[in-house]
């Protein structure tokens, strides 16, 4: 692992498991959220170990809305709790916390709360924090060719001038690498609308952890697989 190209500079992980955790436990499902707290903490300290430079968090996407409104509204308490509990310990690690995903829709709580931790971590160096909050990829991508039609439509853009860049620019991630590693925990193989375009020669890895159980060990190991990973971007091997 002394080889710096081999350690991926923007890792994302889908944090699967926390409901299953807490039923396994006979415990209500808003406590396996809690669990999933502190391996949050753990990934930062092992991300900031390894050097790498973006780590991306599946926290909340568009369809878990449909979930029970008391799970949704524990979820919510507990983003507001944790932003404003870690958000001291994030700046002290300087560590920058940016959010994708359409905040809109969130309580004005919420969204004061977000937007005053990245205020606060905005001089943060050493690693950016990037959670993805009423996310989805399909959403991203539809506001993205909303955003294009309008340039179309305004004269600033013709059609023929419409190429990837212009599409990536045009998304939430636009500031940040496509991730190299994506981590799903609980042995779930999905991306279930997460980071799709960015995801196109992602390598992708799913331990059968279950997101409150993920420890640094486990993030150790994902670095060790990545190393191992022959990427080649369509091409052949050198």
């Amino acid at each position: 692992m002394s080889d710096q190209k081999r350690i991926p500079q923007h890792v994302a992980i889908i944090m699967d498991g926390n409901g299953r955790w807490a039923e396994m436990r006979g415990k209500e499902r808003s406590e396996g959220h809690i669990a999933g707290v502190e391996p949050v903490r753990r990934s930062l300290r092992a991300a900031v170990r390894h050097g790498v430079k973006f780590l991306t968090l599946y926290a909340f996407s568009t369809e878990n809305w449909g979930r029970p409104t008391a799970e949704v509204d524990a979820l919510m308490e507990l983003f507001c709790q944790s932003v404003v509990n870690e958000t001291p310990e994030l700046v002290r690690q300087g560590v920058e916390i940016r959010m994708i995903g359409d905040r809109s829709r969130f309580s004005p709580k919420v969204q004061e709360h977000l937007a005053r931790a990245e205020r606060q971590t905005a001089r943060g160096e050493t690693l950016t924090l990037i959670l993805a909050l009423n996310y989805s990829s399909r959403d991203e991508i539809t506001r993205a060719v909303r955003h294009i039609a309008r340039q179309a439509a305004d004269g600033a853009i013709v059609p023929e001038q419409i190429d990837e860049r212009t599409i990536c620019e045009a998304l939430d991630t636009a500031a940040f690498p496509d991730p190299d590693l994506i981590i799903r925990t609980s042995g779930e193989q999905r991306l279930s609308n997460f980071l799709l375009w960015q995801a196109s020669y992602a390598e992708l890895w799913f331990p059968e952890v279950l997101w409150p159980d993920f420890t640094e060990e486990d993030f150790d190991r994902a670095m060790e697989e990545y190393a191992r990973r022959d990427r080649r971007f369509g091409l052949v091997s050198k």
